[in-house]
């Protein structure tokens, strides 16, 4: 699938699901990668022999707590050391939250705006600085989701740090055509990250048009193509890849045992203790 000379990656936050579906897809196309975790070391270096010893790719691995503004420069650095070069920035570390405006922390609000929005942005500000000093004509991937482009209860800090990348990524990828380099999103829908199936995912799934939930691969199907000559006339769009969930017209479910909007299950909040 990646026609393209471009043969470096760096994947954030790759240690599992939709990041470690990414690097695996990208090392089969050919790509020698560099990823990153937080805290789970020992997966990431396990996707790490994975990809080493399946396609005989290089693989390095770095711990990165990207809320912290000093390391996404150091990540990407690091990583042009070890490479060689960057081809490909594919910004998927974050974290998935569920906050109600009633109860909102403001530590954590702080802590996910600076890892799901300002780590993605100061990456690829070093990126794309090492591929204009160097004629690197790359691509640069956001992970952003469809919570960022359909609302949901309770949603309103995550869902709206993915909906600012994106828009983020449509000037970006203004400013950064001039180079040749390219700019996109990829929205995942429901996507299994866990490899044992649950209730859930099978609930979820059977409601989705096409009858499933996505799986890590779909999302680093779709990263391939957006990075490799087949797609090189595409820049600033956000790719969908959700089997139809976020459709006009898909179904909700509404009952007295089960009360969903979209996937959020509705409560109220108890205020009644507060002075």
């Amino acid at each position: 699938m990646a026609d393209s000379k471009l043969k470096t990656a760096l994947i954030t936050g790759a240690s599992r699901g939709i990041g470690r579906g990414i690097a695996i897809v990208l090392a089969r196309e050919g790509y020698d990668v560099a990823i990153t975790y937080a805290r789970e070391k020992e997966k990431a270096e396990e996707v790490a022999h994975y990809i080493e010893n399946e396609y005989r790719r290089r693989c390095f691995v770095y711990q990165a707590s990207l809320e912290n503004p000093d390391v996404p420069e150091k990540m990407v650095k690091d990583a042009i050391g070890d490479l060689g070069r960057l081809d490909v920035l594919v910004n998927n570390a974050g974290l998935s939250s569920r906050d109600e405006v009633l109860t909102m922390d403001k530590d954590r609000l702080d802590y996910l705006l600076s890892l799901n929005f300002k780590a993605p942005l100061l990456a690829i500000k070093a990126t794309a600085r090492h591929m204009v000093k160097n004629g690197i004509k790359g691509n640069i991937v956001n992970i952003t989701s469809t919570r960022g482009i359909r609302a949901y209860p309770n949603d309103f800090i995550y869902g709206a740090t993915k909906a600012a990348l994106a828009r983020a990524t449509e000037s970006i990828a203004l400013e950064l055509s001039t180079y040749g380099i390219r700019v996109n999103c990829v929205a995942p829908g429901a996507t299994a990250i866990r490899d044992e199936a649950n209730e859930f995912y099978t609930y979820l799934g059977n409601k989705i048009p096409m009858n499933r939930m996505g799986t890590p691969e779909d999302i680093g199907n779709a990263v391939a193509w957006l990075v490799s000559d087949k797609a090189t006339y595409i820049t600033g769009v956000v790719l969908r890849v959700d089997g139809g969930l976020i459709l006009p017209g898909m179904p909700e479910e509404r009952n007295a045992q089960r009360i969903y909007e979209g996937w959020g299950r509705l409560k109220k909040v108890d205020l009644s203790d507060e002075v």
